[in-house]
């Protein structure tokens, strides 16, 4: 069973490059909305939450159900993340009197947290707000001008900053993050791409059996890499469509069949020039174009798809930030 890190994302910039910084170290991550919290989730060792663009008390201020998580798993709650846990456990918060870089004071070097750490540290303070005053269950790991900018409540396994990790300028970040990966989480760094290769395989073959998939290859990465996996998992119970709408460079749809034929994919090549062409003829707004470019695929897409017999799956190739971007934060 695959162990991962569960990242609630309140709509932070840096939520992608934080997801990727905790691959680096070799644990798996994976990112889900702030209010998409996974039920019965066997995997999840531990859960971080992200920063936000905005303050805590706004009125569309995003929220969370923390008794999904709260006691139950180690959580370390960033910037935003940070200031809504406080809050909900009875903590004072105010607007942040400083944003941008700033000496931060370590006041419990014991902490797992900021184990190995320096007295003071340079971080970015990029939090809309600030702490005043901590419930009386929490203890301050660190603080800024009198203020606290980090804290912990052992108990409950809750670790909150009111900086970012992942700012390029701040040296210590990933010791941080290590620290909450490996020594509170418990997480053993045993993810790698091929771990991933390995592990996605094996799901595959239990989820889709001796079902029958189609899958649309544009000829580019994602769904190249989508349509590998899956004929590693089911063999020629793959069946992918490659569509030619007469837009691909010079023997482009040729040369990429001829490749996919030799990574044994089991394809439908499509010709579909004249009808793309004949749609397209006129069409002068790129808009426009666009739009009568992804009607067309579909259309042809879905009459080849229709004439395979007994399909019960879609796939898709898409890169993981897609995943994201795809659905607003908002839901």
């Amino acid at each position: 069973m695959q162990e991962k890190i569960l990242i609630l994302d309140f709509g932070s910039t840096d939520t992608q490059l934080l997801g990727r910084r905790i691959r680096e170290l070799d644990v798996y991550c994976e990112i889900v909305a702030y209010n998409k919290f996974p039920k019965d989730d066997e995997t999840i060792k531990g859960v971080i939450l992200s920063g936000s663009p905005l303050s805590v008390s706004d009125p569309q201020a995003f929220t969370t159900d923390s008794s999904n998580f709260y006691g139950k798993y180690p959580v370390l709650a960033i910037e935003y993340g940070a200031h809504l846990l406080a809050q909900e456990k009875g903590a004072i918060l105010q607007p942040s009197s400083h944003r941008g870089l700033a000496t931060l004071a370590i006041q419990n070097k014991q902490s797992l947290l900021f184990k190995d750490l320096k007295d003071s540290f340079k971080a970015t303070l990029s939090g809309v707000d600030q702490i005043k005053e901590i419930p009386s269950e929490f203890k301050v790991l660190a603080s800024y001008e009198g203020f606290p900018v980090a804290y912990e409540n052992l108990e409950d396994k809750v670790w909150g900053i009111s900086f970012n990790p992942v700012a390029p300028e701040f040296e210590e970040g990933n010791a941080i993050l290590k620290h909450f990966l490996v020594d509170i989480c418990g997480c053993k760094q045993t993810w790698s791409p091929e771990s991933f290769i390995e592990h996605t395989i094996a799901e595959l073959k239990e989820q889709l059996q001796n079902d029958k998939v189609v899958l649309a290859l544009s000829g580019g990465v994602d769904s190249s890499v989508t349509a590998v996996l899956l004929n590693k998992a089911i063999g020629r119970n793959l069946i992918c469509v490659f569509v030619n709408h007469g837009l691909l460079r010079k023997n482009e749809f040729s040369d990429v069949l001829r490749d996919y034929e030799q990574l044994n994919l089991n394809v439908i090549g499509v010709d579909a020039r004249e009808k793309f062409y004949t749609d397209l003829a006129g069409i002068i707004d790129p808009e426009e174009k666009r739009k009568i470019i992804g009607r067309d695929f579909i259309e042809v897409f879905d009459e080849e798809a229709h004439k395979i017999e007994n399909v019960k799956w879609l796939a898709q190739g898409t890169i993981y930030p897609d995943v994201i971007e795809s659905l607003s934060v908002t839901g």
